[in-house]
């Protein structure tokens, strides 16, 4: 259909041609796409005021576009939020890093704990506001949302990898929720902590490559085992 023709049928202005256009989710200015705003906009909502402050009222003021528009790009705020949480959280770059190839145990610990501490200081800060809200409001619906998203898909990606090494003796059989939480809580807990410790007990705070590397080694001497290339045999 020529644009000619679809004028006509809209009333004859370009008016009402672009509002068409935003009603279903297309800017015609040249911006980025609906999409794209609005998970920009939702993301900094969440950093700077908490889950339970997005709506698609806030997030389209925020994004320069129309609640219709939200509504057919996502159909609702539960995809608007899970679209969220896969931009800004650490698991794509987890599940893509494990997909490809990587070196040995040790390295792959450093390199996953670069990548834990990219996502907690990535901007918008979604992660660490998430954080925040399990320790201030567990029970929140929008809290039990968040991590019925997170939590599966932590243990498909990184659970996976972790039960691959225990299966191999590279590292110690423990249930794996636990395993996965000895690995990822306490460098998340440091890194949610570092602003207010820069603040109050500068004097002690480590670098974050330092902080990365002390965690990192430290998760490996409490899980590691020998292996054959040690020179010992597997402990089980």
């Amino acid at each position: 259909m020529s644009r000619s023709t679809l004028l006509r049928r809209l009333g004859g202005s370009r008016r009402s041609l672009d509002e068409a256009l935003r009603a279903a989710g297309v800017d015609p200015g040249g911006r980025k796409p609906v999409r794209d705003r609005a998970i920009e906009a939702a993301g900094a909502l969440i950093s700077e005021q908490g889950l339970g402050k997005v709506t698609f009222e806030r997030v389209a003021a925020a994004a320069g576009c129309s609640v219709p528009s939200l509504y057919v790009t996502f159909g609702g705020r539960d995809e608007l939020l899970r679209a969220v949480f896969e931009r800004y959280s650490p698991i794509v770059d987890v599940e893509a890093f494990l997909a490809g190839p990587h070196g040995g145990l040790e390295e792959t610990v450093h390199q996953l704990y670069r990548l834990l501490g990219n996502a907690m200081e990535r901007e918008p800060r979604v992660l660490p506001a998430l954080l925040a809200e399990v320790f201030a409001r567990p029970h929140d619906k929008n809290v039990q949302f968040a991590f019925q998203n997170l939590t599966p898909r932590m243990l498909a990606g990184l659970g996976e990898w972790l039960a691959t090494e225990v299966a191999a003796g590279r590292i110690r059989d423990l249930p794996l929720l636990l395993l996965t939480q000895q690995m990822v809580s306490p460098l998340l807990l440091h890194l949610l902590l570092r602003p207010v410790t820069s603040q109050v007990a500068a004097e002690y705070l480590t670098t974050r490559d330092e902080a990365i590397e002390t965690f990192a080694q430290a998760f490996l001497r409490a899980v590691a085992l020998p292996t054959a290339e040690d020179g010992a045999r597997p402990q089980g």
